[in-house]
């Protein structure tokens, strides 16, 4: 019976160690699935890392490029607003050019009328027949003219041989602004 029992207590013996083989040959499974399952995890959070990383240089580089562009057309649009303060000064040296003309015109035809005037007659070199006067021109309907884009009062007034201030003066015109679409007096039919 000793012999039996021992027997018996070896084979339970062997029959746990075999068991606990068993267990620990499935926990050794799972871990070694575990470190599998990681290391793919980490493998791909490597290569988003790689895209994510490529991704950023791109964008740093189209940051460059368009801080270049940037400054380029900076550069540019000063160059565009010298050039129209350049365009403005002289326009306004020509319009003052022309009005000191205009004025030395005046007072040179004022001489001339007054010369004329002390003789009893037409001065040298005056017309036989004088341009009509505004209220001459205004005795019949006005004729009105729409104002198209790019027009000026001193393109209109070439335009219907008529002087910009008499334009001005039908339209009650303050200065040389004019509106696109706006109706304007040119003459008199």
């Amino acid at each position: 019976m000793k012999r039996g029992m021992t027997v018996a207590v070896g084979a339970l013996c062997l029959s746990g160690l075999l068991l606990s083989g068993c267990v620990l040959n499935e926990k050794y499974e799972a871990e070694k699935a575990r470190a599998v399952n990681f290391q793919r995890l980490l493998a791909q959070e490597e290569k988003r890392t790689g895209e994510l990383d490529s991704e950023l240089k791109r964008v740093r580089q189209e940051a460059n490029e368009l801080e270049a562009r940037n400054r380029e057309v900076s550069a540019q649009l000063q160059a565009v607003r010298e050039q129209f303060a350049k365009s403005q000064e002289e326009a306004a040296a020509l319009r003052e050019a022309l009005a000191v003309k205009q004025q030395d015109e005046m007072g040179k035809k004022a001489k001339r009328e007054d010369k004329g005037m002390e003789k009893g007659g037409l001065g040298f070199g005056e017309p036989l027949f004088q341009k009509p006067t505004t209220s001459a021109l205004e005795g019949g309907a006005p004729l009105y003219h729409e104002v198209k884009p790019g027009e000026t009062l001193f393109r209109l007034s070439r335009q219907y041989g008529v002087n910009v201030d008499t334009i001005k003066q039908w339209n009650n015109l303050q200065d040389d602004l004019i509106e696109v679409g706006q109706q304007l007096i040119v003459g008199y039919q």
